[in-house]
């Protein structure tokens, strides 16, 4: 039976030294032009042309950041915009990433119930129990939106057991609309995310998934800025590891997630796409190494590891 889901993750932490995930979230018009070639105004490209690119890309950036990070979260959404094509390459990229031996999330969002989830369970985890579907590679875990109760979570979490996987539930997400709805205050006194947190520690503790390292295959994605309202959080759900959305291009510093820890350094995993991926557009990589957009791309990745290294102790 493979390893519970969080202690693969954390041990891969150990080993690279990094609480670190690089999200692959490509859009077609920033690709470095030595692949893109130059485009006039105007111009369009086609699907197959988009999609070869953007797998080129990827592999790339996969390559690159594999000696420094744990993790990928490759975003299906900048894929499944080119249609049939463009979810094979999400799906080639997450053989891709696997084999060279990271551990994959893939950030497709997921919220449904009954058989809708059952079935969206088995396209992005576990496969289709009956029917021999093409062979291809699902992620280690998914992320998934916890509004519909554990309806809409249990089929994930199921398909998650003795596989390895593991899922992560929407609990306080980033966007500046967010607080809106999330930070609501009911009328026991919480914020409407900190009741999603405590169902979350509810399906958590009673996932049958606890690893050696006290945490569970459900762990939570958790963006809010505000440190106390973290804290709350990281105490709310202690058997969960955070997926933590924000650094870089969306304006988080490293300062800012170290309430997500716990004291030991374990517990979460801070995410960094664009300010990595897109490293070739920023004056301070260009300017030393020119058109070499990958030397770019890993001297980002060792800047962002090297960052939260300064504030959050590495266990192990």
């Amino acid at each position: 039976m493979p390893d519970c889901f969080a202690d693969r993750l954390i041990e891969a932490i150990i080993a690279r030294k990094a609480p670190a995930v690089v999200g692959i979230d490509p859009v077609y018009e920033r690709l470095p032009e030595s692949l893109i070639g130059p485009r006039a105004s105007g111009e369009t490209v086609t699907v197959e042309a988009a999609s070869d690119a953007l797998l080129e890309f990827g592999r790339r950036v996969i390559h690159t950041v594999t000696p420094l990070v744990p993790a990928v979260k490759i975003n299906i959404a900048y894929f499944e915009c080119l249609g049939a094509q463009g979810v094979q390459v999400y799906l080639d990229l997450v053989k891709e990433a696997t084999q060279q031996g990271l551990i994959v999330i893939g950030d497709v969002k997921r919220g449904d119930v009954g058989h809708t989830a059952m079935m969206y369970a088995q396209g992005h985890l576990a496969g289709h129990d009956v029917i021999q579907t093409p062979e291809h590679f699902t992620p280690d875990a998914v992320t998934l939106n916890g509004y519909f109760g554990l309806d809409g979570i249990k089929p994930f979490i199921e398909a998650s057991r003795g596989r390895g996987k593991g899922v992560f539930v929407l609990v306080r997400t980033s966007n500046d609309t967010a607080a809106s709805i999330q930070d609501i205050t009911t009328g026991n006194g919480k914020k409407m995310h900190e009741i999603v947190a405590s169902l979350v520690d509810e399906w958590a503790t009673t996932s049958e998934t606890l690893g050696r390292h006290d945490y569970t295959s459900v762990g939570a994605v958790v963006a809010t800025r505000n440190a106390e309202d973290a804290a709350r959080l990281r105490a709310a759900m202690p058997r969960s590891i955070f997926l933590v959305p924000g650094y870089g291009a969306q304006g988080g510093r490293a300062e800012d997630f170290k309430p997500y820890f716990k004291a030991d350094g374990t517990g979460a995993i801070i995410a960094a796409g664009r300010s990595v991926i897109f490293a070739h557009e920023q004056p301070q990589y260009r300017s030393k190494f020119g058109e070499d957009w990958e030397r770019c791309v890993e001297q980002a990745c060792r800047d962002f590891v090297s960052d939260l290294a300064r504030v959050v102790p590495i266990p192990g």
